[in-house]
């Protein structure tokens, strides 16, 4: 594709990641047009050692867009993906280029109905924001996405280029993608417990959370992820080695009593692992619990 020198870029949904990324291009004059549901006249971004305050206002209103954008990144979460179809609508045309900062692995399946004739990029997120009670987002490491290596990642790579959020372009996005799922499934145990990163210290909870992470990895392998035996266990002692106090999106969404992203994080592997023929009994038993959780009734 031919690349844009500067080209115009909205972002829609500036929740704990769409903001880290709207900091990120503001702190270097790229400031994003900001589009959402509720009506903020800044965003606040907050780390060690300072912060970052974007201006707004975020815009609320998909019939007052008078022109399409270059790029738009977007930054909601899969169980707001028909809210952001009438965003999308209205900043997008054949030329744009849509980012998806999302969980999961089929992001490109479940945006393309939205960007007839534009290019989806699915991402790989790699850092832990947090919003917090005022209304700011706390963020705990530094920013990095992980993006396939097409021609379309490159509006992205210049977008982000000179900002704090560095951009990596991976040959094999499918391996890298099913590798950030696995430990986005094995996160949703936390919701089933009402803990956090601490309680993976427990024997038992660890013994549960490799047999998981080894179903993930068959399924992962039968979609086309080259992932070593290694995985479970490294993404297990990660999990050990955080604060004991870390949480997870899925958990924060479940004590605010949110619907949860637990289709895209873990009935995928359920769904998949059917399709494929491999027996998934540990998903047979915390998908449910993670979609009443989420659902209901009661």
């Amino acid at each position: 594709m031919t690349m844009i020198e500067n080209p115009t870029i909205a972002l829609i949904g500036p929740g704990a990641i769409g903001t880290t990324v709207a900091a990120a291009l503001h702190e270097v004059g790229r400031t994003p047009t900001i589009f959402g549901r509720s009506a903020h006249e800044r965003l606040v971004l907050r780390f060690e050692g300072g912060e970052v305050v974007v201006p707004g206002p975020v815009r609320t209103d998909p019939s007052k867009v008078e022109s399409a954008f270059d790029l738009v990144f977007v930054a909601v979460k899969a169980t707001q993906v028909d809210t952001a179809a009438t965003w999308l609508r209205a900043l997008c045309d054949e030329r744009t280029v849509v980012c998806v900062l999302q969980n999961g692995v089929e992001q490109k399946a479940q945006f393309a109905p939205y960007v007839p004739g534009g290019t989806v990029l699915p991402s790989v997120v790699w850092f832990p924001a947090q919003r917090e009670p005022d209304g700011s987002v706390q963020l705990r490491g530094k920013p990095r996405l992980t993006l396939p290596d097409t021609p379309e990642t490159g509006m992205v790579v210049a977008a982000l280029s000179g900002t704090r959020c560095s951009v990596d372009a991976a040959v094999d996005f499918t391996s890298v993608a099913w590798r950030k799922l696995l430990q986005n499934a094995v996160a949703g145990l936390m919701v089933l417990t009402g803990r956090r990163a601490g309680m993976y210290a427990r024997a038992d909870i660890a013994e549960l959370a490799l047999a998981y992470l080894r179903e993930c990895l068959a399924v992962a392998r039968a979609d086309g992820a080259t992932l070593g035996d290694e995985v479970p266990q490294e993404i297990l002692d990660a999990f050990r080695s955080y604060p004991a106090d870390l949480g997870t999106s899925i958990l924060a969404d479940r004590q605010a009593g949110r619907p949860l992203e637990w289709d895209i994080r873990n009935g995928v592997v359920q769904r998949l692992g059917r399709s494929h023929g491999i027996p998934t009994p540990i998903s047979d038993l915390v998908v449910p619990l993670l979609a009443a959780a989420s659902d209901g009734p009661g």
